[in-house]
């Protein structure tokens, strides 16, 4: 009896961040807004690259409120979303290279509270979320953002959502 041998780690690596391009790529409004994600391992970190348009005041000058809403909300729905393949590719349920070809179904927002903690200033902005519960119908999220200083916040939020249907079960 031979066993399989094991993918090299590149291999898996690659497949994993391709599985993440695909989830985001069915976003436009993370490709308008400029968001990208590094992913280490299960963890990801959202960055915001400063773009003039993401400006509000222009005096300040300070990031538009909606643009730090808007960022806070995709973290969070993108580490729900992840939170959930990375646990069914760890699994063996889903195949990486399949996600591409799999039809989008992310979390529907219930509601999205921001505390606006300090002015995001025209540099590049970074945010981490945290699953706190995460049912089969139900999840809650917090997340964190900050600019040149982790222990300084700029923003914070937390969401709940609803979770699209399993496949396989209707829709609601």
């Amino acid at each position: 009896m031979t066993r399989a041998k094991p993918e090299p780690v590149q291999v898996v690596k690659q497949r994993r961040d391709a599985a993440l391009r695909a989830l985001l790529s069915g976003v436009p409004y993370i490709q308008y807004l400029g968001i990208q994600f590094d992913r280490r391992g299960d963890e990801l970190t959202a960055i915001l690259p400063f773009d003039e348009k993401l400006i509000g005041n222009p005096a300040l000058p300070a990031l538009h409120g909606g643009v730090t809403a808007a960022f806070l909300e995709v973290a969070a729905i993108i580490e729900l979303s992840w939170s959930i393949l990375w646990e069914e590719m760890e699994a063996g349920k889903i195949d990486p290279a399949a996600i591409a070809g799999m039809p989008l179904r992310l979390p529907k927002t219930i509601d999205f509270t921001v505390d606006y903690l300090r002015t995001g200033l025209p540099r590049d902005a970074y945010a981490r979320a945290r699953v706190n519960r995460s049912g089969r119908r139900y999840a809650s999220v917090h997340v964190e953002a900050w600019q040149d200083n982790r222990a300084r916040l700029f923003a914070q939020g937390t969401g709940h959502f609803l979770m699209p249907p399993a496949p396989g079960e209707p829709a609601e």
